[in-house]
């Protein structure tokens, strides 16, 4: 016993660094930080958890400062005090990243859709807006339940969805989607795309997007931090799921499903379509916990820490409410007369029997 070394004293600083570096999950390194008083001022000292973070996750690169909720956006200045100010801030930092970590790989998965925002085209508003992609079902009180770009002559062309997530920050894992088979139509036609492609980041100034209205200028209104690689789309009637290499940090909490390319003509028109009855976006949320505040077209932003306590699970009723003030705020308009009525239709037996082709 007499004749133990601690290495951390002993070795080089770089060759402990490495050696405590090689350890990936958090548990063990925080393991280190309770061996000895000293292994922990290392581990904070040399910032180990956050070198953790930037493996897991590399768009924490842009991260140029932390900041606790509980002590404000500075510490107190005292005169004469810099290295015990320095020490303050690794040890926010050593918090902060440690939660992280722990966020990231603990909290709840789950579908992460807040709310939809807008689609690239719509081709009847409201009744086959973005809106109808949250509700699993393709059949809601006896109506079709989707959503439908604009036709196009040109199969090349591509249609956008845009999605508010639950948060700043969220980790993806997946995201799925389930093309439109429009069962009222002769042949039951799919209206798939040929691939997809994701996007996340953040708005540079804050979103404002009317209900129906479209929103085309993707690339100048928003900072992307991500970018998928393409996958291939199935043209089958069934949820499709897209699983990333590697779980993806979404800094700014927006994701932008871009559907490339169309492989079904509608017989009535002659004209090219793509549409989507549900789509999932699943991960965890990091939210309430962090944010992020004032992000730069740079890219870069300040990590916020707004509670060290781990999420309760959701209550249900309240996951989607986001959404359902804009149902709401869609009613109301079509009531007073700014959006094309939805006449409510009661389907009878005849109808049923009927083979009439409906126009998407």
């Amino acid at each position: 016993m007499e004749n133990r070394i601690d290495f951390v004293n002993w070795l080089d600083p770089d060759m402990s660094i490495q050696i405590l570096t090689c350890l990936d999950d958090l548990s063990d390194l925080l393991r280190v930080t309770c061996v000895s008083r000293c292994w922990r001022q290392y581990v904070i000292a040399n910032g180990l958890c956050r070198q953790l973070c930037l493996r897991m996750f590399p768009q924490l690169s842009k991260v140029v400062h932390v900041v606790e909720q509980r002590y404000g956006t500075k510490e107190p200045a005292e005169v004469g005090s810099s290295n015990f100010m320095e020490w303050q801030n690794l040890e926010r930092e050593h918090r902060a990243y440690a939660f992280l970590a722990r966020g990231c790989t603990t909290f709840p998965i789950r579908d992460l859709i807040s709310e939809p925002i807008c689609a690239s085209s719509t081709d009847n508003y409201p009744e086959e807006s973005i809106d109808n992609t949250l509700e699993p079902r393709d059949v809601v009180a006896q109506r079709a339940s989707y959503w439908s770009s604009k036709g196009n002559s040109n199969p090349a062309e591509p249609e956008m969805l845009l999605y508010k997530l639950m948060g700043d920050l969220c980790v993806i894992t997946e995201v799925s989607i389930q093309p439109f088979e429009a069962y009222f139509q002769w042949g039951l036609p799919i209206y798939s795309a040929k691939a997809v492609r994701f996007r996340m980041g953040h708005p540079k100034s804050p979103v404002d997007v009317p209900l129906g209205e479209s929103y085309k200028d993707y690339e100048n209104k928003f900072i992307w931090t991500y970018t998928s690689q393409e996958f291939p789309m199935a043209q089958e009637n069934r949820l499709q799921t897209f699983k990333l290499p590697e779980p993806v940090l979404c800094i700014g909490g927006f994701l932008l499903i871009e559907l490339l390319g169309r492989v079904q003509r509608q017989d009535m028109d002659g004209l090219f379509y793509i549409c989507v009855s549900h789509v999932q976006i699943m991960g965890r949320s990091l939210s309430p916990a962090f944010g992020i505040e004032s992000p730069e077209p740079s890219g870069k932003f300040a990590l916020k820490v707004l509670s060290y306590a781990q999420p309760t699970p959701d209550d249900p009723s309240s996951i989607q409410s986001a959404y359902l003030r804009r149902r709401v705020g869609q009613i109301i308009n079509i009531l007073r007369g700014n959006a094309v009525d939805v006449v409510e239709y009661e389907w009878g037996e005849e109808d049923d029997e009927s083979d009439d082709e409906f126009v998407l």
